[in-house]
């Protein structure tokens, strides 16, 4: 039975891939039968740029061990970062990202 279990949310993202970089707006993460990944069930990251379409989309299908062992490795490298750029002046990481992404 497919469980229909889906979240999405706006984002500001990046991602590269095999020449170019591309922008994503939306990210929506479902748990449910994959497509391609040789699991019963994954959990899987959709990232789409809703502006231009379906052709413009990263899918990632994780077992939920998989899943779950990223969401913490994302915690740990934001609170290190966090930590490391707390002596900067407000502002700065927001600043420096949004100009690496231009």
């Amino acid at each position: 039975m497919c469980s229909w279990i889906t979240e999405k949310t706006d984002v500001l993202a990046h991602a590269k891939g095999v020449s170019d970089w591309t922008r994503f707006t939306t990210a929506t993460v479902y748990y449910d039968h994959p497509v391609s990944a040789p699991l019963d069930h994954a959990l899987t990251i959709d990232f789409l740029d809703e502006a231009a379409g379906p052709s413009v989309r990263v899918a990632v299908e994780l077992s939920a061990d998989s899943a779950r062992a990223l969401v913490r490795a994302i915690e740990a490298a934001l609170a290190a970062g966090e930590v490391h750029c707390h002596d900067r002046a407000p502002g700065a990481v927001e600043t420096a990202v949004a100009g690496a992404s231009a």
